[in-house]
């Protein structure tokens, strides 16, 4: 079914704007349309490409002025749909993949100031070619843009030592729903002129303003780096683990991922080319990175001294650690690849939640015992990131199960495990945001004055309401 068409003035006008590059229509916005997971298919008249932040915000203008939806797209990863226009083919799609320059890479400032369509391996790539490091990671990072990692708060395996992505911005370069660019980008670490403005827009999905391009705070890039792979029996000896590593060194913690058996299993199943690099099989592993920009340090030294404390203590029972750049990259693999694996295994409902550290094993038991009784056989793989208590609780279908009638359970399976976190103090989203997959969650986790606030927030910014409709708010 096509999309409806566009009111012919505004058509017109938004040619004579962006060109024929930056004026997609017909079979050309597909792959537009369609979120990575396949949960959400919509429907667009068309897709706007511009090519500055000034044809952004007169695109946005002429939309505003028609009243015509836009939804914001980046490298269109996200997982809760989003950037992912309505069935309803009457909102245009305004994707930020011709923003892609890195404008400045600043070592003594320890900033960058980068395009919002910049795809986030190319700007940690810009980094390390200055001898810093964009501390911002994730899987995805080959496709993700950086407008969108920022838009939606990502978060990723460092945030244990550098905090989410709103940590790491300085300053924004915004374009409003009428039109209006803000020019916010300043790299000063201290700047206390009214309402922090980033922030607002920093994790609001582009429902409050569209980023065209941010200044980002660097590190020093690391001078030892030291990667392990460690098998454990119980998730309260990964917690025991984590503690000893801070205890040892936080400073030199840089990532701390918990993977269950059943995730490992299906990686190893379903991904060509990995191997596991330990003895045996075991029902919970911790991948865990050190780094140091202190040059002569022994990361290894400290690293094995640490581990083999904890083998003699019972909390670790087996453990390799990479003796190479290669083999780093392939002990990161087994971890990255959850996400691929779990899709090629079949249908999956994915948790991204967060709990009290102290809380995780609980939660684990609790939420998987929950879903298995809610379905007999189901799948339960949860993985993440442990050391900031960030559990992506993911099940898969069971096998040889119907993939549709397990996704028709998906409300009864998220409920079940929303339950378990919230008696735990936990949030039903820690890094994917909320998109549209969650918003019906927001009148009861994020009530009363706290969504009033986000409501009235919403209506100053873009009282129309023609920014990324039907996302991160509830209707109404």
């Amino acid at each position: 079914m096509t999309a409806p068409l566009l009111p012919p003035l505004l058509e017109s006008a938004l040619r004579s704007l962006l060109g024929p590059a930056g004026y997609l229509t017909g079979a050309d916005t597909d792959a537009h349309c369609a979120d990575w997971r396949g949960l959400y298919r919509g429907r667009t008249p068309a897709v706007l490409r511009p090519a500055n932040a000034r044809e952004v915000g007169e695109a946005l203008a002429l939309c505003h002025a028609h009243g015509v939806a836009v939804v914001p797209q980046g490298g269109n990863t996200g997982m809760v749909g989003g950037a992912v226009p309505s069935e309803s083919g009457d909102q245009v799609v305004l994707t930020l993949s011709r923003l892609n320059r890195v404008r400045d890479v600043d070592p003594v400032d320890m900033v960058m100031e980068v395009e919002a369509g910049v795809p986030l391996a190319i700007a940690r790539q810009a980094a390390e070619a200055a001898d810093c490091l964009l501390p911002l990671t994730f899987g995805s990072e080959g496709t993700a843009q950086v407008g969108g990692a920022l838009a939606t708060n990502a978060g990723g395996n460092n945030t244990l030592r550098y905090g989410n992505a709103r940590d790491l911005v300085l300053g924004l370069e915004v374009a409003f729903a009428d039109g209006r660019i803000w020019n916010g980008l300043r790299r000063l670490r201290k700047d206390n002129t009214g309402y922090c403005l980033r922030q607002l827009i920093l994790g609001s999905e582009g429902t409050l303003g569209i980023i065209t391009a941010a200044t980002l705070k660097l590190s020093p890039r690391p001078a030892a780096r030291e990667v392990a792979l460690c098998a454990l029996a119980s998730v309260d000896d990964a917690v025991r683990l984590l503690h000893a590593l801070q205890r040892h060194d936080a400073g030199s913690l840089q990532a701390f991922e918990y993977i269950s058996g059943a995730g490992m299993d299906l990686v190893l199943r379903h991904i060509p080319g990995v191997a596991l690099p330990l003895a045996d099989r075991a029902d919970h592993y911790v991948l865990l990175e050190l780094a140091t920009g202190r040059e002569g340090a022994d990361l290894a030294a400290e690293l094995e001294a640490v581990l083999g404390k904890a083998i003699e203590a019972g909390w670790v029972r087996d453990a390799v650690v990479a003796a190479s750049g290669a083999q780093r990259s392939a002990l990161w693999k087994l971890r990255e690849e959850h996400s691929e694996s779990q899709k090629r295994a079949g249908a999956n409902v994915k948790n991204d939640v967060s709990v009290p550290i102290s809380r995780i094993a609980r939660f684990i038991a609790e939420a998987g015992a929950a879903c298995e009784a809610l379905v007999p056989g189901i799948r339960v793989a949860p993985f993440g990131h442990l050391g900031d208590g960030n559990i992506h609780f993911n099940l898969v279908q069971p096998e040889g199960a119907d993939g549709a009638a397990f996704l028709a359970r998906q409300e009864d399976i998220m409920a079940a495990v929303n339950e378990v976190v919230r008696a735990l103090g936990g949030s039903f989203s820690a890094e994917h945001g909320i998109g549209r997959l969650k918003t019906a969650y927001l009148p009861d986790w994020r009530g009363g004055a706290e969504l009033w606030a986000m409501q009235a927030i919403k209506r100053a910014l873009d009282p129309s309401g023609t920014l990324n409709p039907g996302k991160v708010l509830p209707p109404g």
